[in-house]
């Protein structure tokens, strides 16, 4: 088998959406055989990296199963569809980021898998970015002479 991949395309002029927009897309398996394809799983989720520890949410899942009886062949288009929920939203900071993405994993027979993932913006909060230290102003002690702090 050669390598196998996903495709995965939102439907709209953006990849910014906001809160309780509807998140509409489809994706396709790039496979020599299908039938090797046993399930797919669709999520929308967004997790964290930077300082700390990392999180990680599920927003939407959807589990396509070609284990039940009944062959779905993941190399046609197959759509998908979520309502964008109030929060997190989208964040590009210094100590933190917040990401969303759409990801589809691929099982197959024999244990094998793959996924791919398509990242989007939920909301449009501004970048983080840091802030320089200005030096402790000077106060005058008891004396009436100049001290730093």
């Amino acid at each position: 088998m050669t390598d196998s991949s996903v495709r995965i395309r939102l439907i709209g002029d953006s990849d910014c959406y906001e809160p309780g927009d509807t998140l509409a897309g489809e994706f396709f398996v790039e496979i020599d055989e299908p039938e090797a394809i046993r399930v797919v799983e669709i999520s929308a989720l967004w997790y964290t990296e930077g300082k700390g520890e990392e999180d990680l949410a599920v927003h939407f899942f959807e589990r396509i199963a070609n284990d039940n009886g009944e062959f779905v062949d993941m190399r046609q288009s197959q759509p998908f569809t979520t309502e964008l929920p109030a929060s997190p939203l989208s964040y590009d900071g210094v100590i933190v980021k917040i990401h969303w993405c759409i990801r589809i994993r691929v099982f197959l027979t024999r244990g094998r898998e793959f996924s791919s993932e398509r990242s989007f913006q939920l909301g449009r909060v501004p970048a983080g970015a840091a802030v320089a230290q200005e030096p402790a102003p000077d106060v005058e002690d008891e004396a009436g002479d100049q001290a730093t702090q």
